[in-house]
């Protein structure tokens, strides 16, 4: 099939390479020039804007920040939306508030586009691989026209609903998790640390004890390597656990953890570390305590 992907960070861009390796014909849009380029040289195309990828895709896949961003990418000045061809498929997969796609869906039908509500989990490293978890939601015939695209690059498909919502609903929750684990996983490395304790020896044993989880293994050895290299940002916690907390005041529903880690994350992003990996909230720790964090500058090189 022709996709589209709009987005090109470590998600969209992984995305991408799983298309091409199924075969795909692949466009991409990106406001930076570098991940443009690094598509063209794998065999997909850049398109200049949103507008021209839409003339170009049977599908298009949305890999942006947040809700306004989606918002542009199809209905702004340059949006896809005006240009893809009736029956086109959006699958809007940025992490919004589950009212958002309700209202998507209804703004696509009258341009003649089928929304499934697709936000996804499994990080840059799934996206590559092709095996992110899908939790999707939308009209049947729409998985059932792009189920190709789907098989590229998801290893779980989860069919939540026949209408757009479900999706974000389970992703909404799926990251109040994920928020908390990366804070209480910065807090137990903190602790290990100012305890005395061996950084690698502690990680090494609490990956093998109860108290392990998907996070602190995947979290920690970012902190372990001083490489605060963003593949997600400490500011996609602190909206993505805004969402939840408004999400949950609309419902009357108390998130105690999910209001102390965005707390954390919060410190963290206006200490400066916004923009860098999401293990960095492990830094508030650093700048109340005094502990002292691996520092790759520092540390000897892996590969001697």
């Amino acid at each position: 099939m022709r996709v589209g992907v709009v987005g090109l960070g470590s998600m969209g861009m992984g995305v991408a390479n799983s298309l091409l390796r199924a075969g795909h014909s692949v466009g991409g849009f990106d406001v930076r020039p570098e991940p443009c380029d690094a598509l063209q040289r794998a065999g997909g195309r850049a398109h200049a804007t949103p507008a021209e990828l839409g003339r170009d895709a049977e599908v298009a896949i949305i890999l942006v920040v947040n809700a306004a961003q989606v918002d542009d990418v199809l209905f702004g000045p340059t949006g896809l939306a005006q240009t893809m061809a009736k029956g086109g498929i959006i699958l809007q997969s940025a992490t919004v508030s589950p009212d958002y796609p309700v209202t998507l869906g209804e703004r696509l039908v009258t341009h003649g586009l089928r929304l499934i509500d697709a936000p996804v989990s499994g990080g840059a490293g799934g996206a590559e691989a092709g095996k992110l978890t899908i939790m999707a939601s939308g009209e049947p015939s729409a998985f059932d026209d792009c189920a190709s695209v789907l098989a590229a690059i998801a290893g779980k498909v989860y069919r939540l609903g026949d209408r757009p919502g479900p999706g974000s609903q389970i992703k909404l929750v799926n990251q109040l998790l994920a928020g908390v684990h990366i804070a209480v996983a910065a807090e137990a490395m903190a602790l290990a640390i100012r305890l005395g304790a061996d950084p690698q020896t502690a990680f090494e044993v609490l990956s093998n004890s109860a108290g392990a989880s998907w996070m602190f293994q995947n979290r920690i050895p970012h902190v372990l390597d001083g490489d605060y290299t963003p593949r997600s940002a400490v500011n996609i916690f602190v909206k993505d656990l805004g969402i939840v907390l408004e999400t949950a005041k609309k419902n009357l529903f108390p998130t105690p953890l999910a209001a102390t880690a965005h707390q954390l994350f919060t410190m963290a992003a206006a200490s400066g570390h916004g923009l860098e990996d999401d293990a960095a909230v492990i830094k508030v720790f650093q700048t109340l305590t005094g502990i002292t964090l691996p520092d790759k500058n520092t540390l000897p090189d892996k590969k001697t």
